[in-house]
């Protein structure tokens, strides 16, 4: 409910985070992106304003450049933090559930190639998987992430910033979802091996059942439960590496907004002289909320899909 609330929210609001506004004699910007310097730092709606934001404030609406309602408030470029968490989510979310649909897709495909073939095969395959096991994954998406932003560098004059901003994105989901995979794949391959010593799988096989029939109809769908299960447990892990990545100023960057830069450009605003916490409660808060409601929804489908069916009958054997 709380995930289906917060995601609705996000991707629900798009057409008017997105939407082109403009102000007087100000090119027009995305509403995530549209701000007013004079109005920056201005606290949310509901904490009230001291007498120097209220003197902004009113110098503002006198001259039509000051929008109400900003229930969080304004950074320090003066654009409006609840727009910003909203379009933020939505990037921080689509990155986080591609890099797992494309985890699972390469971790299912390997993991049931490997444990459906067997012998040498299966060993080298999960001989490389150990390797890669091996290797620092969140190093790998850094060094990435730099190579790519390196190239767009070079190229800046060719790429336009809307095109460099959308590859940056898609290397980001790419980068995160391609070394995922790995346990995945381990799942994947003992599922496959523990199913293919069933007796129907030895029964299909000695009526001549094709091999790649047996896989489609008789493996696939038996695979469902555990692949629902880890790909819930997979988009909190690629929303926090994405969030930590654009934190770091790797991943997602400014203007395009994300949980993760969000929560870097609000620590600058937390001084022992006037801390504007709601800045960086906001986005923590809702990464908080995503990863609780996707940790609660993978326990439910652990409880549901539960291949002895302890979930359907209380626990009990």
């Amino acid at each position: 409910m709380l995930l289906g609330t917060l995601g609705l929210a996000c991707f629900a609001s798009l057409p008017w985070t997105f939407a082109l506004v403009t102000g007087p004699g100000e090119p027009p910007a995305r509403r995530y992106d549209a701000g007013n310097i004079d109005l920056s730092l201005l606290p949310p709606s509901w904490l009230g304003t001291s007498p120097e934001d209220a003197k902004r404030v009113e110098a503002a609406t006198r001259e039509g450049r000051y929008v109400p309602g900003r229930i969080l408030g304004s950074d320090r470029q003066g654009r409006d933090v609840f727009a910003r968490c909203l379009a933020g989510g939505a990037i921080s979310l689509t990155v986080g559930f591609s890099a797992a649909a494309l985890a699972m897709v390469i971790g299912t495909a390997y993991g049931a190639f490997a444990g459906f073939r067997g012998g040498r095969l299966d060993a080298f395959m999960m001989r490389a998987v150990d390797i890669l096991f091996g290797l620092p994954s969140i190093l790998l998406v850094v060094l990435l992430a730099v190579a790519v932003n390196g190239r767009l560098e070079a190229n800046s004059e060719l790429i336009g910033a809307g095109m460099r901003q959308l590859i940056e994105l898609i290397t980001l989901l790419v980068a995160i979802g391609g070394v995922s995979w790995l346990t995945m794949a381990r799942v994947i391959r003992g599922q496959v091996l523990s199913l293919k010593a069933q007796p129907f799988i030895e029964a299909a096989r000695a009526i001549g059942v094709t091999p790649a029939k047996q896989f489609r109809v008789h493996l696939l769908p038996n695979l469902f439960g555990p692949i629902a299960v880890y790909a819930t447990l997979a988009v909190p892990s690629a929303i926090l590496s994405e969030s930590f990545l654009s934190f770091l100023g790797i991943g997602i960057r400014d203007p395009l907004p994300s949980w993760g830069n969000l929560a870097a450009d609000a620590l600058s605003e937390l001084n022992t002289v006037s801390s504007r916490w709601w800045l960086l409660a906001a986005p923590c808060l809702l990464i908080a909320l995503a990863l609780v409601s996707l940790n609660f929804l993978g326990d439910s489908l652990r409880q549901r899909l539960d291949p002895l069916g302890q979930g359907r009958r209380g626990g009990r054997p």
